[in-house]
């Protein structure tokens, strides 16, 4: 029921503001399909509905260990063959497995059933530290509320991240999160009162990416000694504050590229970088194209009746 909530959340309406997704649930049999939590969902569609999809989820369900019905693997197969996008995450990611389509790939699963997996399916890279795998027409996802971040991830690669932002904003949720799944929090939970200064540490530096923000001053910022605050920053977020800072950077970045017309050097300054060289520098590095490129690949999403193209930058690894 979780992974029917978050896929029916994240493609659902949000406001005039967003496009909307033809979203449908389907199953190799129409009716009424129990779920864990005892409500059943009533399923209007069968796997012909597949054969039209631009991205095709497995969720995740109890049977797992058991691989789907014949047909319901041949028509994921015959949707991957076709050119749709094709995800799972959690332990759907064993449907794509028995349907061959992680074959010399790698995935990755709930943490918990990863040794399964790979036990299971050796012919699959599993990576059970990770919290999604973008393998271009197949991505995977970690458990639980990692379905969210796969599926924030799949609209950002497809149609920007001002759209991507939007929903996750809608959903009172971080747009992006980086690290395995140890799983990192935007603005960590306090535990004590140094998580809670390290918490609104993160939070200033957000709103402050224009200034250069070096961990010295984010550190006296949150009392700490500079060995302290690496540390409780790693056991925050998992992640350096260099990487964290670069993600949060980019994705600003990205966001004023799709949805202003300010020069690329302004939005280098607004985003915290020297000169519109850094930006193109880090930009291609990390993103697979320049962001005047980007910027061309994607459209402002200004109304109710905006729409947003499905762009296809170069394939790349997450």
């Amino acid at each position: 029921m979780l992974a029917v909530g978050i896929v029916a959340e994240v493609f659902g309406p949000h406001g005039e503001a967003a496009p909307g997704f033809d979203f449908a649930l389907c199953a190799d049999r129409t009716g009424s399909v129990p779920t864990d939590l005892g409500v059943p969902i009533a399923v209007e569609h069968g796997l012909d509905r597949l054969a039209a999809a631009d991205l095709v989820l497995a969720l995740p369900g109890a049977g797992f260990r058991t691989p789907p019905p014949p047909a319901v693997l041949d028509a994921l197969s015959a949707a991957h063959e076709r050119g749709a996008l094709v995800a799972a995450h959690c332990v759907g990611t064993f449907a794509l497995a028995a349907a061959g389509l992680l074959a010399g790939r790698r995935a990755t699963t709930h943490w918990r059933f990863a040794g399964l997996l790979a036990r299971t399916y050796p012919d699959v890279t599993v990576e059970p530290d990770a919290l999604y795998l973008d393998e271009g027409r197949i991505a995977t996802g970690a458990g639980a509320a990692a379905g969210f971040d796969l599926c924030l991830h799949l609209i950002r690669r497809e149609h920007g991240t001002a759209l991507a932002n939007h929903i996750a904003r809608d959903m009172v949720l971080p747009s992006h999160r980086d690290g395995g799944q140890a799983q990192y929090l935007a603005v960590p939970v306090p535990e004590d009162g140094q998580d809670e200064r390290l918490a609104e540490v993160l939070a200033w530096a957000r709103e402050n990416l224009h200034e250069p923000l070096p961990v010295a001053e984010l550190a006296q910022r949150a009392m700490m000694s500079k060995r302290s605050f690496l540390r409780r920053f790693a056991a925050a977020t998992g992640t350096t504050p260099h990487a964290w800072l670069r993600d949060l950077r980019l994705s600003g970045a990205e966001e004023l590229l799709e949805t202003t017309d300010l020069p690329v050097e302004e939005i280098a300054r607004r985003v915290g970088y020297g000169s519109a060289a850094v930006l193109r520098e880090q930009f291609v590095r990390r993103r697979g194209v320049p962001p005047r490129s980007y910027r061309r690949a994607f459209t402002r999403v200004s109304g109710p009746a905006a729409t947003v193209p499905k762009a296809h930058p170069p394939e790349r690894t997450t």
